[in-house]
């Protein structure tokens, strides 16, 4: 949604004016802002609404930090067997 709303203020611009319009919004202010509000937003709909759903987006952003963590070292390992198995290791 966020993406759509700026694509239409930026989708009738000339390509000159576009720095003008961008450069404010990578201001430390406006991202301050911009995270508050996003904030309110998710208390305003999930937490005071009592929902359950916080609850699964940290069991499921827990699995998925934990997964993105262990990546790197499964690909080590996939690689390294991969590697023992070209050239005729175990």
């Amino acid at each position: 949604m966020a993406m759509r709303s700026f694509y239409n203020e930026i989708r009738g611009m000339k390509v000159k004016d576009l720095p003008a319009h961008v450069k404010p919004m990578f201001s430390l202010e406006y991202v301050k802002n911009s995270i508050k509000r996003g904030l309110d937003n998710y208390h305003a709909k999930y937490i005071q609404t009592s929902s359950i759903d916080p609850l699964y987006h940290v069991c499921f952003g827990g699995m998925i930090f934990s997964y993105l963590v262990a990546l790197p070292e499964e690909r080590r390992h996939l690689e390294h067997q991969q590697h023992d198995k070209e050239h005729g290791g175990h």
